[in-house]
């Protein structure tokens, strides 16, 4: 391959010879001379004598005649060694002015194919340039959609987390607000058992005191087997237990309290006892449960409705009962 170079311009090439053929040349002139001086000296000899006779005839002189026409001289034909060395000469730069266009010819291909040839390597290159650009673009593209595809399940994976953290904190939450209501449930029921077992010890105090009192009555009374006014017999809105009542303070209690039962439950074998403590002006100072039914709903509407019939009637003495029970029942 012919290698381009720009910094010089093209040349014809160098004859090879050149020496050579200007002493061939010489020799040739050399020999024609030689030639042309021996063909002269071979036509200005004198040829040898030659005898010839010659007849004349006289001429009329009467007839006038035209002379004879001049015999023309042919042109002396070229030398044979000149032309030879001519057409010699010519083929010779004839085939150095072909060889040197062919030898021009082939440079001028030789620049074309390697013109093609780098122009063919540069679309190579280019080409190959555009697949490794490609290349990376996709492997680019690929990297960034893998970035991409990892932000996403880190992002989701957080989003679990921060579910699965709320939902745990919701559990706690939940755990907590169970068991601070659980606490309150046990501390509500164990101020509700220790208020039960105060209003126990209470009735049970106060029903001792009772005893002893008619026990006091019955001995000042002096009649062992004596009674007394009695006490109230216990049903819905009653009252029972306590100081001494008369009768009819029952129904006055019942008809107090019945009126502000609150209750849409169920009425089958609940029964709850309350103990009441009033003054004499019939205000009241305590009431508390003193026997549960075991529903604590209807416990709780009972005790609701002593508390609002306050306050509580007055015997016939115009006075009120200090302590008494009442034993409620939900109407049935």
């Amino acid at each position: 391959m012919i290698r381009k170079n720009s910094e010089y311009p093209l040349q014809p090439p160098r004859e090879r010879g050149t020496w050579r053929a200007f002493v061939f040349a010489l020799v040739m002139h050399a020999l024609l001379g030689f030639f042309l001086y021996h063909g002269i000296q071979w036509q200005n000899s004198t040829p040898e004598g030659a005898e010839a006779e010659l007849w004349t005839e006289v001429p009329d002189s009467a007839i006038p005649r035209l002379p004879p026409p001049p015999v023309p001289v042919a042109p002396a034909p070229p030398l044979p060694d000149e032309q030879a060395d001519i057409a010699l000469q010519e083929k010779k730069r004839q085939q150095q002015e072909a060889a040197r266009q062919a030898q021009l010819a082939e440079q001028l291909r030789q620049q074309k194919l390697q013109a093609q040839q780098e122009a063919e390597a540069k679309r190579q290159q280019q080409l190959a340039a555009d697949q490794a650009a490609q290349k990376a673009a996709a492997a680019k593209q690929k990297q960034l959609q893998q970035q991409q595809q990892q932000q996403a399940d880190k992002l989701k994976q957080q989003q679990l987390a921060d579910q699965q953290k709320q939902q745990q904190q919701q559990q706690e939450q939940q755990k907590q607000a169970d068991a601070e209501a659980q606490k309150k449930a046990d501390a509500q029921k164990a101020a509700k058992a220790k208020a039960q077992a105060d209003a126990a010890a209470q009735a049970k105090k106060l029903d001792a005191e009772r005893r002893a009192r008619l026990a006091q009555m019955q001995g000042s009374a002096g009649a062992p087997g004596s009674t007394g006014n009695g006490l109230a017999k216990s049903g819905t809105g009653s009252g029972s237990g306590g100081t001494a009542t008369s009768p009819g303070y029952a129904d006055k209690v019942r008809r107090v309290v019945r009126p502000n039962i609150s209750w849409g439950g169920e009425t089958e074998g609940l029964e709850t006892v309350i103990s009441v403590r009033c003054s004499p002006t019939g205000t009241l100072l305590d009431a508390q449960i003193s026997h549960s039914s075991g529903n604590s709903a209807w416990d709780d509407a009972a005790l609701r409705a002593v508390q609002r019939s306050n306050p509580m009637p007055q015997d016939i003495d115009g006075k009120t009962p200090t302590s008494f029970k009442i034993t409620l029942r939900p109407a049935g």
